[in-house]
């Protein structure tokens, strides 16, 4: 019967490398790579891939950066007639109170998805057509955004 108290350690015998028939040569373990050799260690990176032209070489490139393009955080006008008051300015610094955009988020645009039924003075940095009428409708203001 097995016994916790009784047991006896399985120990295997660590092969003897160089020996005999079936061991010699590199005994199991294989050879030397490249990183084995002197002066290749260092030298390589990463994404090298054996001498093979690398991946980031073969995947043709598409499309360019403009660095001049402008990002906006949106706002519509649906959310300007729930968050504010009848009267208030409408600038950034007052969306981010609000919490309609982030501080990170540098220029405005204020867009003319819903309706606006309440006068509001607006301070951005863009308004898009259909906006501006709409709160020009609504008996508000838009004023230029100081720099």
């Amino acid at each position: 019967m097995l016994q916790l108290n009784k047991l006896e350690a399985i120990v295997r015998r660590r092969k003897r490398v160089g020996r005999g028939r079936y061991g010699g040569g590199f005994c199991g373990r294989g050879i030397d790579g490249q990183k084995a050799r002197s002066g290749v260690g260092s030298e390589l990176h990463a994404s090298f891939e054996g001498g093979q032209k690398p991946l980031a070489q073969r995947i043709p490139r598409r499309g360019f950066t403009n660095v001049f393009k402008k990002e906006y955080a949106i706002v519509n006008l649906r959310d300007l007639d729930r968050c504010f008051e009848i009267g208030q300015t409408v600038d950034f610094k007052s969306l981010v109170d609000k919490g309609l955009v982030k501080s990170s988020q540098g220029m405005v645009k204020i867009l003319g998805t819903g309706n606006v039924t309440k006068k509001l003075i607006i301070q951005v940095d863009a308004i898009s057509n259909s906006a501006n009428q709409a709160i020009v409708a609504a008996g508000g203001e838009i004023l230029r955004k100081e720099s």
